[in-house]
């Protein structure tokens, strides 16, 4: 299911998991760099103006091998913003800056907990990652 698929058939939904109070409505979903500046500022300051730069052999390695660090944080005022929780900074982004062919972008979960981001091939991946870790299966 694509994330426009979940939109037209639930426009939006209440606790994926304790971290996220909800995917946002149609309406609500907008730039991270808009919605949530400080979410921005917060996350690209970590990497100061080194120049950090992650190759595609250690960004493009999703699932349990996956690095949380390896992240372009060049990408995080690019995303969309999908979800809220009041004083939180547990979200997750849709990043354009990578399509799958079929047209599904990258999705993040960036957490409190994780030192960068959790990325997922698409929404789908990250809702059954999401699903499987509420069943307590992963």
């Amino acid at each position: 299911m694509s994330y426009r698929q979940f939109l037209l058939t639930s426009n939006g939904w209440l606790n994926t998991t304790h971290g996220i109070d909800r995917i946002l409505a149609a309406r609500e979903v907008g730039w991270t760099r808009d919605l949530d500046s400080d979410l921005v500022t917060g996350w690209t300051s970590q990497y100061g103006d080194a120049d950090f730069r992650v190759d595609d052999d250690q960004y493009f390695v999703y699932g349990e091998a996956q690095d949380p660090v390896s992240i372009r944080p060049e990408y995080l005022p690019h995303t969309l913003k999908i979800s809220h929780t009041p004083d939180a900074t547990d979200v997750y982004l849709l990043n354009p800056c990578v399509v799958t062919p079929d047209g599904e972008w990258e999705a993040w979960y960036l957490a409190h907990w994780l030192p960068g981001a959790a990325r997922y091939r698409s929404f789908w991946d990250l809702m059954n990652d999401e699903y499987r870790s509420f069943r307590d299966e992963r």
